[in-house]
Order: C-alpha cells, then structure tokens, then sequence
C-alpha cells in the first residue's frame, strides 16, 4: 500500500514538475534536439577534405552554433514575412468570402450573409494581429533561450565523460549508464533524423502542390507540413485542411478548395502510409493505442509543443523503463509488441 502510495505522489509531483515548469522544460528540450543535430552536424563538418581535418573541437563547435543561429535568423525572417503577406491580402480575402457566401445562397437557398455580417462586426483584426505579433515575439524569445542552453550544452561536451566517470563507483556501474545513454540517443536520434527527412519531403511536396495551384505564401504552409507532421495523425489532417480553407479565402470558389484538399490528402497518404513505414520501419516499439493516448497526454501538458514531443518522449520513456526490474512491465505495455531489451 506504501508502495502505490509513493507511486501517485511521484506521478503528481512530475505533472507538477512538468506544468509548472514548462517556461523551462520546454525550451530545455528544443535545445537538446538542437544540440543532437549539431553534432550530427558536426560530424559531417569534420568529413570536409582538408578543412576538416585541421579543425579543432572548439572551432568546429564555433562553426556549427553560428550555422544554427543563422538558420533560426532566416527561418524566422521567412516566417515573418509570410505572415505579413498574408496580413496584407486581408482585404481582397474578404471580398471572396463574400463572394463565396452569395455561391451558397444561390445554391441552397440559404441566407448566412445577415449571420455572416453580424459575426464579422466582432471581429477585431487588430487584435488578431497583436496575437500574431505576439506569438513570433514568443517564439523569437524561446529561440534565442533554445540557443543558448545548446551552446552550453556544446561547451559541457569534452567534460561530461569525466563527469560520467566520477559518478559511478565500480565500472560496470559506468559502463550500463552509458550504454542506456547511448540507446537513448541513438532511438532519439534516430527518430528525430528519420523523422525530419520525411516531414521535409512532405513540406517539399506540398510547397511544389500550392504553389502551381497559385496559394498565397505556399512556404508557410509548406512549413505548417513540415511541423505538423511530427504529430502523429492528427497533424496530417490539420495539414491538410488549414491550406484547403484557405484556400476558400483566397479564391472563393470551392473548386480550388476540393482540388487541394484531395491533392494535400494524397500527398499525406503516400508519404505517410507508404514512404515512412519504409524508412521509420519498427524502429520505435511503440503500440499504436500508447502513441495516439500520449499524445493527447502530452498535448494537455504542453499544448502543441506537447504534441510534437510526444512520441520521443515516450521512446525514452520505453527504454529507461526498460532497464529497471520495477518499471520493466510498464515498458511491455508502451511498447509494440512487448519486445524490449534489457542491458
């Protein structure tokens, strides 16, 4: 009874943790995933014929935390001006909402444009524009935190396996911390690597499906694709409508809005239903059920940032509670088909 007792007072002081705490786990998690991708990085800028062979460790990790900060600097200049493009073309995007309405009056013999006109009165754009700027000024400031825990975690490198060494008394004690290290790594990293390569060929895709369709500002929503993707199934789907409505704005026909949505539908099928499981393959041990029930758990957590984290958070869960006789059942159950491997 002790026992279940100690167990929910340690599960509700960690969803304490992690909700109350989420201004700094967050963007303390993001720094990780960035500092995973600067070493694998790294490793490519050490591969370069000549100069890489006559660069040092620190030089490397100058060279590679400047490219990242460049590229969030551009990523967020691309996003910003997308957005103000957007912003622009309010205007015209209303009168084809009207435009579109008198469609479905015509059509139906249904008058929405009183109900219309009267929700559109309160609708303060300028407030949705301050959300907006808000938003990017919340996410420019979690960038620049995100950068700079990767830079420590850089400059930690070369001192952790000391640290590593001193930790543990005897080596085998050493030598199982690092093995589950490395296999937590390795799944990781596998995940975010695979992962990012099929969520980049469904933005791909999708940016070349927009823009011959004519979509304003096709990179965002090639972008949304891109982020959208690491959710597990329903980021699909929001990827494929948020465009398509759109759409409805843009045009006001519904005939662009059916030809994207069975277009981007498409797209998601094959990449998701016939690239991924190629690529990804059983590389995750994850049951079905516990996916989608962990992302509804981490999506009440943290929000959408809950929602992309979910499924490699949950791996690590699998593996560390994997190499513990009291937590090893639990592992069972999250994974796939109840093969997990001990150290």
């Amino acid at each position: 009874m002790k026992k279940l007792a100690y167990s929910v007072i340690a599960i509700a002081g960690v969803l304490a943790l992690l909700i109350y705490a989420e201004s700094i786990l967050i963007p303390l998690v993001f720094g990780v995933i960035l500092w995973y991708l600067g070493t694998s990085l790294k490793s490519l800028t050490t591969k370069i014929p000549v100069i890489g062979k006559k660069l040092n460790t620190t030089m490397v990790n100058v060279i590679v935390f400047i490219i990242l900060v460049v590229g969030f600097a551009g990523l967020s200049k691309l996003i910003t001006s997308s957005i103000d493009s957007l912003m622009l073309s309010y205007e015209s995007y209303k009168v084809n909402i009207n435009s579109l309405l008198d469609q479905v009056n015509e059509s139906f013999n249904i008058n929405i444009q009183e109900q219309f006109n009267t929700a559109q009165d309160g609708f303060d754009y300028g407030d949705i524009l301050g959300s907006i700027a808000g938003s990017i000024s919340g996410i420019l400031g979690d960038a620049i935190i995100i950068l700079v825990y990767a830079a420590f975690m850089f400059s930690e490198e070369t001192s952790f396996k000391n640290k590593l060494t001193k930790m543990f008394n005897t080596p085998d004690e050493e030598s199982r911390a690092t093995k589950i290290m490395n296999k937590i790594g390795n799944s990781f990293g596998d995940y975010i690597r695979l992962k990012t390569y099929v969520s980049l060929l469904t933005g791909v895709v999708g940016y070349i499906f927009l823009a011959i369709m004519g979509v304003d500002s096709p990179f965002f929503w090639a972008l949304l694709m891109f982020l959208l993707n690491y959710i597990p199934t329903i980021g699909s789907l929001v990827a494929t409508v948020f465009p398509a409505v759109f759409s409805l704005m843009q045009f006001g026909e519904f005939g662009p809005f059916f030809i994207i949505l069975v277009g981007l539908g498409l797209i998601e099928w094959v990449i998701g239903n016939v690239v991924e499981p190629k690529i990804m393959g059983n590389s995750l041990n994850l049951s079905p059920l516990v996916t989608i029930l962990a992302l509804i758990v981490w999506g009440q957590i943290w929000g959408i940032t809950g929602m992309l984290l979910s499924t490699p958070i949950t791996v690590v869960m699998v593996i560390i509670f994997s190499q513990f006789a009291q937590t090893r059942r639990v592992a069972i159950i999250l994974s796939q088909n109840g093969d997990i491997q001990q150290d």
